[in-house]
């Protein structure tokens, strides 16, 4: 199983590009803190290169930038390559299969999406709660 989950900040703004079939792709980079510091302090942080298509590649797109805090769900994908000095290179990539925005809407300007007043909660029927009925205990165990 290959599956991996990231919380992270956006280290560049999302850029957009389209496939020569028209599909909608998205790169991003995202920093993670991890859960413990170093022997000095200081938390250590790991950049990881994300990729979303489709959908949620329009998404990420409209909706996100630099700094903003996202959750990453998806794959990791290990490619090689080679570099302009011909040296043989190895890249780890994180193939996005959900992303959830968790960057607060106020924290957000000028952008529409995060402008506009939130929905009002639907109010729902206060429900009573059930009353208890007191029983007779004589203290005896039946087994």
């Amino acid at each position: 199983m290959n599956k991996v989950f990231l919380i992270g900040n956006l280290t560049r703004d999302p850029e957009m590009s389209e496939t020569n079939s028209g599909v909608s792709v998205c790169h991003f980079g995202i920093a993670v803190n991890r859960s413990y510091s170093s022997g000095d302090g200081e938390r250590q942080t790991d950049f990881f290169n994300v990729t979303a298509w489709r959908g949620l590649a329009d998404n990420v797109g409209k909706y996100c930038k630099k700094g903003n805090k996202v959750a990453v769900s998806g794959s990791i994908q290990i490619r090689n390559y080679e570099d302009n000095q011909g040296n043989r290179r190895t890249a780890v990539d994180i193939i996005a299969q959900d992303i959830e925005f968790l960057t607060a809407r106020n924290q957000n300007s000028g952008d529409d999406f995060y402008d506009a007043p939130a929905p009002a909660p639907a109010q729902s029927p206060a429900r009573k709660k059930p009353a208890l009925e007191s029983f007779d205990d004589d203290g005896d165990i039946p087994f």
